[in-house]
């Protein structure tokens, strides 16, 4: 998968925490994490010595007490689960940035932009004239939003970021130093670290039937469980102007894209 051939995906950043740095939080003597588990507190504060272990609905462990899993004391998580394709980045980042409570704002709001949710703004950040955030968002340090962009919840944007003019973004991750040009639109969508989405770049992200979207993954077309899906985008990508990108399609590091193009399948760079 394009993203998680640059980075494990224990550091993968989710609401700009990585994976890893949400499990400390659960840190107590004796308990075990699995890497790549999305753990939630409401499931964490099930485990107890009569139920030690917890488990996915695969009965894949999550998290226990003890050297190894007791697969005869486990209870089934309601809402952790194992991080496995990139699409679940997009779930574990929507329960986290969806159960913000309150502000954090470091940055600048200009007084003409509209905030209607909870929003973290990182120190040096800007939101300019026009913005309407939509939900709750997530913003890193450094960054520039607008004029007159439109962010949706659950979104988490990392650091030194640009969102350009009259761009909407909605439900979706980008990672630090990522660009999206204006008059561009990103929906449920995974954006890696530098990449740089060249002006009028639109994602598609809705099927005409209204069934699940479905990706290709070694070969075989994987069902991801989702109505809405944009695209995955590694590091590095960098799309021409007027990019049109079909849903669950997925950009490798590096790739890049044509003035106009239509990505109807996934575009493979050398750097793969």
């Amino acid at each position: 998968m394009p993203l998680f051939t640059t980075r494990a995906i224990e550091d993968f950043p989710i609401g700009n925490i990585l994976l890893r740095d949400h499990h400390a939080a659960f840190a107590v003597e004796g308990l075990r994490t699995h890497l790549h588990a999305w753990l939630t507190a409401e499931d964490m504060a099930l485990l107890s010595p009569t139920t030690p272990t917890l488990v996915d609905e695969r009965r894949t462990p999550l998290a226990w007490f003890g050297d190894v899993p007791d697969a005869a004391k486990a209870i089934v998580a309601n809402s952790s689960f194992l991080i496995v394709h990139p699409w679940d980045l997009l779930r574990a980042n929507e329960h986290f940035v969806g159960a913000l409570s309150s502000p954090k704002i470091e940055g600048d709001i200009h007084p003409n932009a509209v905030i209607e949710g909870v929003v973290h703004l990182g120190a040096g950040s800007r939101i300019l004239p026009g913005v309407f955030i939509e939900g709750n968002v997530i913003i890193g340090a450094n960054c520039k939003i607008g004029p007159n962009c439109y962010i949706r919840g659950s979104t988490s944007i990392g650091d030194k970021c640009h969102v350009g003019n009259a761009v909407e973004i909605k439900n979706s991750i980008m990672l630090s130093g990522t660009n999206v040009g204006h008059l561009s639109y990103v929906g449920d969508s995974v954006l890696g670290e530098k990449v740089n989405f060249g002006a009028g770049t639109v994602t598609s992200n809705l099927r005409h039937d209204g069934k699940n979207h479905r990706t290709e993954v070694d070969g075989s077309l994987v069902d991801t469980g989702r109505r809405k899906f944009g695209c995955i985008v590694g590091d590095g990508v960098h799309t021409g102007i007027n990019t049109s990108i079909y849903p669950g399609r997925k950009l490798w590091p590096g790739a890049s894209t044509r003035p106009g193009e239509i990505v109807q399948r996934d575009v493979v760079s050398n750097l793969q």
